[in-house]
């Protein structure tokens, strides 16, 4: 063969690399607009079933009892007696009338459900001593959730073992996802007053280089004040605190909780307690009984070993310090340092004072006190940090106050017993790299109200059992996305000896850099304003095949394609335990609505709101589950989704539980 020719074949070749190279974002462009494409079907479906649901709640108007309210008494030619049985004989213009009456929108229905403020004392006894909730644990969730119930009208116990200002070196960083919770829940003022700091995302600092991550917050959308906030965490637990504080029926105790008070069946009936400030053994033990008990005494609780079967993992330790007068690369923004052998985080919290959190792999550390880790800092983290922290750093080590806390990780793995829950860090842990453990916090609390406010009291056990029971599932999207980004990019950012592994490091810190939607898909699942778990897995593959084809550029050859092969498994190997963990099919499927269910109803007497098997899918199921929720509490009822995958009631307002006309059936 002419050589010539051969050398010919590969000039051509490599004048036409560049347009070959194409072909790698083209790929990605593909399945980008293939996501696309999958959303806008998910809202024609959407607009199609709120169409249906429409035409549903003009049927349940026409089941509604013309005078007397369904199944109610006498008042009119067709009141009496059977109720739902002898609508169908409504004449034309009563089923107009009846129509015009249900005119509101499912919307405006739940809109005003949300604008319920402060209700009148309910669901307690006459005694003055009665109390509806008992909240053990006064941090960021205790305080958050007995301000939220005794706003609601509930009789509420907070019980905290020590009130005065805690010093933690986490707990500094709420995201914008967990800022709107707090502005749902009505606490918005408790960053104000407390030299809070507006973060607006993310600087990623990595050999010289760096890469500025926005929050997606566009002001049209949320406003001006929407952001991230960070603060010192006993400043802002104490505002908390005072607000909870403030709600004439919320009262607030300094006490240890010693043990939980169960009755023969095992269900948990009320606390026992020492009052004050680490009270001793010899102080004088009380009693406080109430139906429902909250524990929320943080990641060392003492009561999580029978509630839960999670196990707690330490992985790693933050060691913290705060840097004074220090300007920070990018203002307002936290900074994630990617160093060897895992990442250091820098993020304001007072207008002079930025927090420095190293992390130290392994869960043993360098001794403080020795002087240990102030060497290891100067001697392995100082070379690593870009020169405008370096200094500020030194001087923060060689003022000493250094401080270390384990990073753990805990799944939610509640152990169901009644009168009885877990919640906040007692009940779910996840790796404080990306600062999501108030947001999920604050979500489950705006949740469990939403889910509690139908309930008048909480003295039907089964009900509030239930209840709970339903918490568990619909509390999976948002925790489950926040819980493995966090885990996953931790583990991504961390060295490692395997190229394939180091590879995907350099993918994930190039892909973040691209902008766009190539950040601001994976910055809003962070910061809690996007939970959706499956949009996870389509950013961290599509971090991995990025990887591969930066592998594969400008010629790829075997010994590449084997470090791709293996960076696709090392990715795999990351996402999918911690995927199974937290609970695959609840968390993946439920946050699209992706399961099928074929429902069959017969609730409350509104036999004729869905008469067929409805085969519900994609996001139909979230929609006309609250078209029925709604529709049901206008007649003093209620439905919610459960743990099993079944709708489940409960028999409100005086409603018998055995009664045949209200049972309903569903499969999976």
């Amino acid at each position: 063969m002419d050589t010539a020719a051969v050398v010919n074949v590969f000039e051509s070749f490599w004048e036409n690399l560049d347009r070959l190279i194409v072909l790698i974002p083209s790929l990605i462009v593909m399945i980008f607009v293939s996501y696309l494409l999958v959303f806008a079907f998910h809202t024609c479906n959407l607009v199609f079933l709120s169409y249906k649901s429409k035409g549903a709640q003009r049927r349940s108007c026409q089941l509604e009892e013309p005078r007397g309210g369904v199944g109610g008494g006498g008042g009119g030619k067709r009141g009496g007696g059977e109720g739902v049985g002898q609508n169908d004989e409504m004449t034309k213009g009563e089923v107009e009338d009846r129509h015009r009456d249900c005119q509101q929108s499912t919307s405006e229905l739940m809109g005003q459900l949300q604008q319920e403020d402060e209700l009148p004392p309910r669901g307690a006894s006459s005694s003055d001593d009665a109390v509806d909730v008992i909240v053990v644990g006064a941090g960021v969730a205790g305080s958050a959730l007995a301000f939220t119930l005794g706003k609601q009208g509930r009789r509420v116990l907070l019980l905290e073992r020590d009130l005065s200002e805690p010093d933690r070196i986490v707990g500094e960083l709420l995201q914008p996802g967990g800022y709107l919770k707090l502005k749902e829940l009505g606490m918005e003022d408790c960053v104000d007053g407390i030299d809070s700091q507006m973060v607006y995302g993310y600087a990623l600092l990595k050999d010289g280089r760096e890469a500025k991550v926005g929050y997606p917050l566009p002001r049209e959308t949320y406003g001006k004040d929407v952001a991230g906030r960070s603060f010192h965490h006993g400043r802002f637990i104490q505002k908390l605190r005072a607000k909870a504080a403030c709600v004439p029926l919320v009262t607030v105790k300094e006490a240890t909780v010693t043990s939980l008070i169960e009755d023969e069946g095992g269900a948990v009936r009320g606390v026992k307690f020492r009052t004050g400030r680490a009270a001793s053994s010899s102080a004088q033990e009380e009693e406080a009984l109430a139906p429902l008990t909250v524990i929320c005494d943080g990641c060392f609780s003492r009561f999580r070993k029978t509630l839960s079967s999670g196990k707690v993992d330490s992985t790693s330790c933050f060691v913290g310090m705060v840097l004074q007068n220090c300007d920070l690369p990018v203002p307002n923004y936290g900074h994630v340092v990617i160093a060897n052998p895992s990442p250091i985080l820098f993020y304001p919290i007072s207008s002079t004072e930025v927090r420095c959190l190293v992390d130290v792999p392994g869960t043993k550390v360098p001794s403080i006190h020795t002087g240990e880790m102030a060497e290891h800092l100067k001697t392995q983290v100082l070379p690593q940090l870009p020169a405008k922290l370096a200094k500020p750093f030194l001087e923060a080590v060689e003022r000493g106050h250094i401080r270390s806390m384990p990073n753990s990780t805990l799944p939610a793995a509640p152990l169901p017993r009644a009168g009885v829950l877990l919640m906040g860090d007692a009940f779910n842990m996840r790796h404080p790299l990306t600062g999501g453990g108030m947001t999920v916090a604050l979500s489950d609390i705006a949740l469990l109200r939403d889910m509690l406010r139908p309930l008048p009291t909480f003295g039907d056990v089964s009900a509030i059992t239930d209840y709970l029971q339903a918490f568990y599932t619909r509390r999976k999207p948002m925790a489950a996305t926040i819980n493995t980004l966090a885990l996953a990019l931790y583990k991504v950012f961390c060295a490692s000896q395997d190229a394939a592994m180091l590879q995907m490091r350099e993918a994930c810190f190039d892909y973040l850099s691209l902008g766009g939607v190539f950040s601001a898909g994976p910055v809003a699942l962070l910061s809690g304003l996007n939970p959706r778990p499956l949009s996870l897995v389509f950013h961290f593959f599509a971090v991995a095949l990025y990887g591969v084809g930066r592998l594969c550029f400008p010629l790829p050859s075997i010994h590449r394609l084997g470090i791709g092969m293996r960076l696709i498994k090392g990715a795999s190997n990351i996402i999918l335990p911690i995927i199974k963990a937290e609970g695959k099919e609840k968390s993946m499927l439920l946050a699209y609505g992706l399961l099928h269910w074929n429902v069959k109803v017969d609730l409350c007497g509104l036999k004729g709101l869905f008469h067929k098997k409805a085969n519900v899918g994609f996001l139909g199921l979230p929609v006309v589950y609250e078209v029925m929720r709604t529709l049901l509490e206008r007649h003093g009822r209620h439905v919610l989704l459960q743990d099993n995958t079944n709708f489940t009631r409960h028999g409100l307002h005086g409603l018998r539980e055995d009664d045949k006309n209200y049972t309903r059936k569903a499969w999976a």
